[in-house]
C-alpha cells in the first residue's frame, strides 16, 4: 500500500489541472475545473475557491466529492486517479496563509481577501487507473 500511495502522491503532484465533482441542491451531479495550490503527502488536497461560489454552497450543503486527475495530453497518458473524498470549506486566516502561492494574485488581492476560501479535500478512496482495459489498484483510507 505504502508504494501505491507514493505513486499516487507523484500523479498528484504532477497534474495541474483537476476536475472536481459536488452535488447541486437538485441532487444533480455538477462538474468543475480545480487547481489543486497544494497537496499533502497524506494525500490532503487543497484549492482555492470564491466563498460565494456554488462550489462552497454545493459543498457545505454535501461534503461529498470526487476529483479525477492525471491526464495533460490524451497522446501521453499512462494513468489517471478518480479520487472520492469529503471536502469542507476553510476560511480562517491560518489555513488562508498557509494554502496561499502567488499564482493566486492574479484572482484574489491576497490571503486577507474577503472573497478568498480554501477547499480542503480528505480523500478516503483512490483508484490509480491505467489507460489499459484492467481493473485499477485501490488506495483506502
Amino acid at each position: 500500500m505504502a508504494e501505491l500511495k507514493q505513486e499516487i502522491l507523484a500523479k498528484m503532484k504532477g497534474s495541474a489541472l483537476w476536475a472536481l465533482a459536488t452535488v447541486t441542491e437538485e441532487g444533480k451531479p455538477w462538474v468543475r475545473y480545480v487547481t489543486p495550490t497544494r497537496i499533502d503527502d497524506d494525500l490532503t488536497v487543497w484549492c482555492a475557491t470564491f466563498i460565494g461560489s456554488r462550489k462552497v454552497a454545493q459543498i457545505r450543503r454535501l461534503p461529498e466529492v470526487h476529483l479525477t486527475a492525471g491526464v495533460t495530453a490524451l497522446d501521453t497518458a499512462e494513468s489517471y486517479l478518480q479520487i472520492q473524498g469529503r471536502a469542507e470549506i476553510l476560511t480562517d486566516a491560518s489555513t488562508r496563509r498557509a494554502v496561499w502561492n502567488d499564482r493566486l494574485s492574479a484572482v484574489f488581492s491576497g490571503p486577507d481577501d474577503p472573497q478568498y476560501a480554501v477547499c480542503k479535500v480528505r480523500p478516503y478512496r483512490i483508484e490509480y487507473q491505467t489507460m489499459a482495459p484492467v481493473p485499477p489498484r485501490v488506495w483506502a483510507a
